[in-house]
Parts: structure tokens; C-alpha cells; sequence
């Protein structure tokens, strides 16, 4: 099982990205997703989450509106669009699935805002 993302890096405030996690092992279509992130100094926090069909997604309060997550599941992979960046927005991001009971993690991808 193995959660690989990318997209990430170097932006300008008021700028977009957009995030991609692939998925292997397991079969990507029954599982919902979740993006998380971190920031230095501070607790890993949840971005969204979307369904296994992608037919529901809920972001977190102070990013919605900016943040879209989307799954295309014939390419195993999830997304996450972000627009109107802003530097609180620098972390480290993280796709997430649980399954069978346990968190599987990506490697990170760092998101950096900044002029």
C-alpha cells in the first residue's frame, strides 16, 4: 500500500496549486480520502476529505472556498486544487487513507507561499 504526492512548491501569494496523490495496493474506489497538512512548530490538521465515489467532500472551515478535493478513480489518484494562496498556507501536505484500521501516509509534499 503506498500514497505518493505531488505538486507542491514555491508560490506566490493570491496563486494556485494543485496537489496529486496516486494511490497503489489496495483498491482506490472503495476507500474515502483525506488530505491533511503541516506547518512547522505545529499539530498535523485535516484539509478534507472526500468519499470512495466522490460524490461528497467536506474542507475545513478556514480553507473553504479556496480548497477543492476531487478523486479521479480510474487513475488511482485524488487531488487537491487550491486557490488564492495565502502564507499560512506553507506546510507539508499529506494524503491520507485508513483502511483495515490504519492510517497509511504519503511522503509529504511541501507547499511553500510566499512573495
Amino acid at each position: 500500500v503506498q500514497l505518493v504526492e505531488s505538486g507542491g512548491g514555491l508560490v506566490q501569494p493570491g496563486g494556485s496549486l494543485r496537489l496529486s496523490c496516486v494511490a497503489s495496493g489496495f483498491t482506490f474506489s472503495s476507500y474515502a480520502m483525506k488530505w491533511y497538512r503541516q506547518a512547522p512548530g505545529k499539530e498535523r490538521e485535516l484539509v478534507g476529505a472526500i468519499s470512495s465515489a466522490g460524490d461528497s467532500t467536506n474542507i475545513a472551515d478556514s480553507m473553504k472556498g479556496r480548497f477543492t478535493i476531487s478523486r479521479a478513480n480510474v487513475k488511482n489518484t485524488v487531488y487537491l486544487q487550491m486557490n488564492s494562496l495565502k502564507p499560512e498556507d506553507s506546510a507539508v501536505y499529506y494524503c491520507n487513507v485508513r483502511r483495515l484500521g490504519v492510517g497509511i501516509w504519503g511522503q509529504g509534499t511541501q507547499v511553500t507561499v510566499s512573495s
